[in-house]
């Protein structure tokens, strides 16, 4: 079979150029090795944010770029991506406050208008530093987004299989060459497809794959391992905190899920793009940073689950992993059928890197850009009225889904909710129930909508019901999908 694009890589940035494409009439085929998200795209801090950090390294067109993005996504995914207030503490900080306060007046700005609220100054008796923090610090408050990063890969593959896109997981290229003017591709499947273009969009296993496809790549890739660790609440309210620490580094304290504290991450500059696992220095690094912040002190005994993702960025030569730049450097290969490489990247402009690397494939494959595709919302974003008020209307319809869940599935799910609860008007009519809310009738929802093909896909990546539930929930899981997938 001939595509017009085939794409390597499930993560956000395969994702989001398949969904491009598909948006702008391609026939597209998005190959990734296991799941969507699976690796990169699910060990983010979860955040959409202009990355306020990056203004000391004079990233400004990175940050704005960010920051547009930051509003349109908030608009185009209201159920999925979320506001948040975040508290910065000038306390053992190693940046003046003056120097902090022009940058949160920068940052205010440089996106231009903006729905969140701008930045303020905060005063010792203030509540949000008052109550969780040690001693007496000033600080800030300032306005980011949070989102469930694998949900959002998720959420673009489901708009790129609508107009078209052929999705497939568990099913890397394990060859590719070029043929008679069109890419010669051959999947773990052992099936060989041809496409006109291809996308190199591998994550960490960027450069491998652009050795294995004969590409004499000239950017260069650095592999830089982030990590989080989890634990038990650490403070009352929705505000989350940016903690500077003496090493100059930004680490985030998040709520998370229900009860918890999600705080990272990490830069440890790895070899190897496999060595995504947390290593006990990274673990008391983390604590620390937090211990020096709140007045409720962790160990890491009180560390209830940790994440590691390896960040190809593209690298430009900075010496310290703080540094390295996170914008993206998009390499087109026009010796023959064209292919392009990404390297680097974030979450929060995904959207944009894609805008960008269709317009360079565009001349090749004869095509026009469409830039109507950046007012499309995404799958179940089309809210009819502001989350909460949506949210309220979900607890209405459905009032025994009960608080939690409603406001999980109403977040993952926006007005995609409907086609999972057609017929349903009673507990019992969600089915079998797996613990922790998770019903047949979502993990049916997820094996044929959402592709998932194993209790981690959809414990870890798809509900992240997994860090509220034991081992008696994957086993029934593990068994009824084994009886529904070949």
């Amino acid at each position: 079979m001939t595509y017009d694009l085939i794409i390597i890589g499930g993560g956000i940035n395969g994702a989001a150029i398949a969904r491009e494409a598909a948006l702008s009439g391609l026939k597209v085929l998005l190959a990734e090795k296991d799941d969507l998200a699976s690796h990169t795209s699910s060990a983010s801090t979860k955040l959409i944010h202009g990355g306020l950090r990056y203004l000391e390294y004079y990233e400004f067109r990175l940050v704005r770029e960010a920051l547009q993005e930051r509003e349109r996504l908030m608009r185009l995914a209201p159920h999925l991506i979320h506001p948040m207030q975040f508290v910065l503490p000038h306390i053992n900080a190693p940046r003046p406050w003056l120097l902090v306060r022009l940058g949160l007046w920068i940052y205010d700005r440089l996106g231009g208008k903006s729905s969140l609220p701008r930045s303020r100054a905060l005063r010792p008796t203030d509540t949000m530093l008052r109550m969780p923090l040690k001693g007496e610090p000033g600080g800030f408050a300032y306005s980011d987004g949070w989102v469930d990063d694998s949900r959002f890969v998720v959420l673009n593959a489901m708009d790129a299989a609508r107009h078209g896109a052929d999705i497939r997981t568990r099913c890397g290229v394990t060859a590719a060459k070029r043929v008679k003017g069109v890419w010669a591709v051959t999947l773990a499947n052992g099936e060989t497809v041809s496409a006109r273009a291809l996308v190199n969009a591998a994550g960490p296993w960027v450069a491998d794959m652009a050795k294995q496809c004969g590409i004499d790549a000239k950017a260069g890739v650095r592999l830089v391992k982030g990590s989080h660790i989890i634990v038990e609440q650490l403070f009352a309210g929705e505000q989350a905190y940016m903690l500077q620490q003496p090493d100059g580094r930004i680490v985030f304290a998040i709520p998370y899920l229900e009860g918890l504290t999600l705080i990272g991450t990490t830069d440890v500059p790895v070899t190897s793009p496999d060595k995504a696992k947390i290593s006990r220095k990274e673990i008391d690094y983390l604590c620390e940073a937090a211990n020096r912040y709140f007045k409720r002190s962790i160990a890491p005994a009180d560390v209830v689950a940790t994440y590691s993702g390896i960040r190809p960025l593209y690298d430009d030569g900075a010496s310290d992993a703080k540094a390295v730049t996170r914008d993206y450097v998009l390499e087109l290969d026009t010796n023959g059928p064209p292919v392009l490489s990404v390297y680097g990247g974030k979450i929060t402009t995904a959207r944009h890197l894609a805008t960008r690397a269709m317009a360079k494939l565009a001349p090749a494959l004869g095509i026009s850009t469409a830039p109507d595709n950046r007012i499309e919302p995404y799958s179940g974003g089309n809210l009819p009225l502001p989350f909460p008020e949506f949210l309220q209307r979900v607890r209405e319809f459905w009032p025994f889904l009960g608080e939690q869940r409603s406001r999980r599935m109403a977040s993952a799910y926006g007005t995609l909710l409907s086609n999972i609860m057609e017929g349903v008007t009673c507990e019992s009519d969600m089915g079998f129930q797996f613990g922790g809310g998770l019903t047949q009738k979502e993990v049916d929802w997820l094996i044929n909508r959402e592709w998932a093909r194993t209790p981690a896909d959809i414990l870890e990546r798809r509900t992240k019901l997994g860090l509220m539930t034991g081992p008696e929930t994957e086993t029934a899981l593990a068994h009824y999908m084994e009886g529904l997938l070949p």
